[in-house]
């Protein structure tokens, strides 16, 4: 995966990219699909304590939290600048010296994250997510495609994207994975595309059993 531009960002630089992402996720279907795979869960556990990985400023949770007022979100991320904004309980950590111990949060989530590891990386990820998750491990993130490669370069005019975004976006679909893909590294999971967001979504409940595609 060729460098983004956000790692090596001051939070000056950094801002109008993270506000554009928080825009793609509320605009886009990130955020949607993401709290709906969360609702069957959380109506089981609605206090259910949830780790974001990769959260960076905390976008997610902050509109996780209105949707699901009573449940608990810790934000993990390496990047100390991008914790900083997060607020609320925080680890600062890097996800691939995996530092959670087993059992010890209900839910992991991260959005936007899987496309930035290798797929033996994804697999290890994975494993991790789960040993530290008691009852799920639910990721949502891009579907490589042309058209979801066209898209920020396509409606700069129209959204005003900032340039970290239109360098960073096209690189991040290239790295993404398709649904088969996602599928043969990850076999228990229960994949799913959805249209037109260009998104995936993965869902690993506990017990073992693969969930049946809908």
């Amino acid at each position: 995966m060729q460098p983004e531009l956000l790692d090596g960002a001051s939070a000056e630089e950094a801002a109008g990219n993270l506000r554009d992402l928080d825009r793609i996720n509320r605009w886009f279907g990130g955020n949607a699909i993401l709290a709906r795979k969360l609702a069957p869960l959380l109506a089981r556990k609605p206090d259910a304590l949830i780790l974001d990985v990769g959260a960076a400023g905390g976008d997610t949770i902050r509109y996780l939290a209105r949707r699901f007022p009573r449940a608990r979100f810790i934000a993990l991320d390496r990047s100390e600048m991008l914790l900083r904004q997060a607020g609320g309980r925080r680890v600062l950590a890097d996800a691939c010296a995996w530092p959670i111990a087993r059992g010890s949060v209900d839910i992991v989530i991260c959005t936007l994250f899987l496309h930035h590891l290798g797929e033996a990386e994804v697999v290890r990820a994975v494993e991790d997510f789960r040993s530290a998750a008691r009852m799920a491990v639910v990721a949502v993130d891009l579907q490589r495609h042309v058209l979801a490669r066209q898209f920020l370069p396509a409606t700069r005019w129209l959204f005003r994207w900032d340039p970290i975004t239109l360098h960073d976006g096209p690189i991040s679909v290239d790295a993404a994975f398709t649904k088969a893909e996602l599928r043969q590294l990850v076999p228990e999971a229960r994949v799913e595309s959805h249209a037109p967001w260009f998104r995936l979504s993965l869902v690993i409940e506990s017990g073992g059993k693969k969930s049946v595609d809908r």
